[in-house]
């Protein structure tokens, strides 16, 4: 029994030089920045990701099946209550009038489309009246479906990643916007179509953006590039050495946010551009603004800011679930147009899609 207890320190002591070796391996993983690797046993073992879907599979199923569509309808619940109500009294009946069109100038204006969205859709509007010989109220809600329909059309690009590897999208925009939960959403949905995906934690100012974003890589597995501090610009580029090693199909770095009246940091989002480009000359190949749609009308003024200070390919419109000011689409439309890649109306890791310009003035009038 003596010589038991005796032997009993002996394995204790040992486990401690282990311990060791820990700092060398993140040391040599990454000499200026940490590479953080999603822990493969937690990501695949993890409970909550395997046990959710085994009990109820059927309903899990049948609550985010009820099509892209039907979610986008609830996401732009409060838009189509304010927009959509207002013209249903319109469009009731009676003639088609001065007082008609006044009516409805001052219900696209309440839904953030802003001045000169409005007077477009009001001219054409009145255009397929006049060319249709339309006589009846109740009438003019497909003129104006189509009206707007024609509008926001051009918006609708969808991000194509095919071409070069990696595909590298840089995403900016002031704080709030939603550009972390975005990533996070982007990288499931970039997997679902089997493309490997790396994130750049490129806002090394908020205390709490590196640890959110390494969150999403562990729920996503998927590596993060991360530093404790220090500057986006190097975090970036290690995140470029790092995807062309590892022959990544996508990168998506992080930046922090900003205003745009912040002409400082406007100064160092271009550096980390310029920086990415060193890595990779053609790259980022995508720059894309996140915007809140709660702004309304602003939206339009930090696209046009972001645009001159960057050269903006792309835009996510998140958000579009809280606010009834869904409209500003329109405005970005007439005023600034930019490719809206994709809009949030919802929390869900998969209620941030691909825009489509029908779907969306559907659910909208409908």
């Amino acid at each position: 029994m003596f010589s038991f207890f005796k032997k009993k320190p002996v394995p204790d002591t040992t486990p401690t030089p282990p311990a060791a070796p820990v700092a060398p391996v993140a040391d040599t993983v990454t000499p200026p920045a940490v590479s953080v690797e999603p822990a493969p046993a937690a990501a695949v073992t993890a409970a909550p990701v395997v046990a959710a879907p085994t009990p109820a599979p059927a309903s899990s199923v049948t609550q985010a099946k009820p099509s892209w569509t039907e979610r986008l309808k609830s996401g732009l619940a409060k838009t189509r209550d304010k927009l959509g109500k207002q013209l249903a009294g319109l469009f009731g009946g009676g003639k088609i009038d001065d007082e008609l069109y006044e009516e409805l100038e001052a219900v696209l204006l309440t839904s953030d489309m802003g001045m000169d969205a409005t007077s477009h859709l009001l001219r054409d509007v009145r255009e397929r009246v006049s060319l249709k010989g339309l006589k009846d109220a109740s009438e003019l809600k497909g003129a104006l479906k189509e009206a707007l329909v024609e509008l926001i059309q051009p918006l609708e690009q969808p991000l194509q990643t095919h071409g070069k590897k990696p595909y590298v999208i840089m995403l900016a925009g002031v704080n709030g916007a939603g550009k972390t939960t975005s990533i996070g959403k982007l990288a499931k949905y970039f997997q679902s179509q089997g493309k490997s995906v790396l994130l750049a934690a490129g806002d090394t100012f908020r205390a709490a953006a590196r640890e959110q974003l390494i969150a999403w890589g562990e729920r996503n597995n998927v590596t993060v590039i991360a530093q404790q501090s220090g500057d986006a610009a190097a975090v970036c580029y290690d995140a470029m050495q790092a995807a062309m090693a590892r022959g990544i199909d996508i990168v998506i770095a992080d930046t922090a946010g900003r205003l745009p009246t912040q002409l400082h940091l406007m100064e160092e989002i271009k550096k980390v551009k310029r920086v990415i480009q060193k890595a990779i000359p053609d790259a980022p190949h995508e720059v894309v603004l996140v915007l809140d749609a709660n702004i309304g009308q602003n939206a339009i003024n930090q696209v046009v800011a972001f645009d001159e200070a960057l050269g903006l390919t792309g835009l996510i419109l998140t958000k579009l679930d809280g606010t009834a000011k869904g409209g500003v689409i329109a405005g970005i439309a007439k005023q600034h147009p930019v490719p809206l890649r994709f809009i949030g109306v919802g929390e869900g890791i998969d209620d941030l899609r691909p825009f489509s310009t029908r779907d969306f003035v559907d659910a909208l009038f409908d």
